[in-house]
């Protein structure tokens, strides 16, 4: 429990606007935004021209931007941190993919990935219709879309993810395992 005082506190010192508390932060978080970042990569196509360092430096740098953020504690903002990496990626496979139009991209079939920790590759085509499907879960169920962030990108684990969301870890096991089913139908086109 030790690393996370030292940087709840830096999160609330930064909140209350202290601008020196975000340059203490990034030596304390950095390590943790690249392993999220790689997370994030290993879901994508090999051959992705991001790289860790780049999409963790970009994320920290969206972090900068934000603002009057309430900071609940290092899970918030890792939370948000893998939120933003995920905009990320979205936005860079929307830039790619409007210069190629998908001529060439290898097609990967989304199957049965979402389990702990695992994500499936995905083209710049999947990785958007993963981003709507999302928004639109997001829609329906606000929490059962977060909770696919908090574990799919976020890489969080059941009591970590129900703590976020304020539910119990049963009930979190039980939404983990509907939006799951949800998504997949949702991606495999017969939504």
């Amino acid at each position: 429990m030790a690393p996370e005082l030292p940087i709840t506190e830096v999160l609330r010192a930064w909140e209350q606007g202290d601008d020196g508390a975000l340059e203490r932060l990034l030596p304390m978080v950095y390590t943790e935004l690249r392993s999220i970042a790689a997370r994030h990569l290993r879901a994508e196509r090999s051959g992705h021209t991001l790289q860790p360092t780049a999409l963790a430096n970009e994320a920290y740098l969206r972090l900068r931007g934000l603002g009057d953020v309430p900071w609940h504690d290092r899970a918030h903002f890792f939370a948000i941190a893998s939120r933003i990496m995920r905009r990320v990626l979205v936005d860079h496979a929307r830039a790619n993919l409007a210069q190629k139009r998908g001529a060439g991209l290898p097609m990967v079939q989304f199957h049965d990935g979402l389990q702990e920790g695992v994500a499936p590759a995905m083209d710049a085509a999947q990785l958007i219709d993963l981003d709507r499907a999302l928004d639109q879960l997001s829609a329906e169920e606000p929490r059962l879309s977060r909770l696919i962030e908090l574990r799919f990108f976020g890489g969080l684990g059941i009591e970590e993810a129900s703590a976020l969301l304020g539910c119990s870890p049963r009930t979190a096991k039980r939404d983990w395992a509907f939006a799951r089913a949800w998504l997949l139908h949702r991606l495999s086109g017969e939504a």
